[in-house]
């Protein structure tokens, strides 16, 4: 997807600090920050939202998840708490349409 947002984040081809990386996502702050920590984790496959996936993409799905899991303990709110969630299509107020799990928290 040439003008993806998110594609050219986990291509390397903007200057957005990326906190952690694997061969299957990214992971970087989201720029309007709703809590003191506001992470997107991010699949370099373009898959557009949550209606688009297909049975082949179950485990990048798992891996989001983990790796929100892991990125709470480096920032340290793991143990105070903090909200994973995935906006679905515009009515569900998805904005960049390539799938991104945010994760909150840090209050």
């Amino acid at each position: 997807m040439g003008d993806c947002l998110f594609c050219s984040i986990a291509g390397g081809k903007t200057d957005t600090e990326i906190l952690h990386e694997t061969e299957d996502l990214v992971v970087f702050r989201d720029i309007n920050p709703h809590a003191p920590v506001h992470l997107l984790i991010v699949p370099k496959k373009h898959i557009r939202s949550i209606n688009d996936l297909r049975p082949e993409d179950l485990e990048i799905v798992s891996k989001l998840i983990y790796t929100a899991k892991e990125m709470a303990g480096r920032m340290k709110i793991n143990e105070s708490g903090y909200r994973l969630f995935f906006n679905v299509e515009k009515g569900g107020g998805q904005v960049i349409f390539h799938l991104h799990l945010h994760m909150i928290g840090g209050w």
